[in-house]
């Protein structure tokens, strides 16, 4: 790791080309492990969210 990246991050693998479409430089089996993280662990199914009450006390 350089002194630049040190101080200012490493450079994003997700940004826009000139015509205003995103980009990124991930793997297809980066996507594919972010996708299963959500959709096949319920805890990080949004749908399961119970906001401010507890998963015990909902009714």
């Amino acid at each position: 790791m350089g002194i630049i990246e040190f101080l200012f991050g490493k450079k994003p693998k997700i940004h826009f080309d000139k015509s205003g479409s995103v980009r990124h430089d991930l793997k297809p089996e980066q996507w594919q492990a972010w996708k299963d993280r959500f959709a096949k662990n319920p805890d990080f199914n949004w749908k399961n969210h119970t906001g401010k009450v507890g998963k015990g006390k909902r009714n």
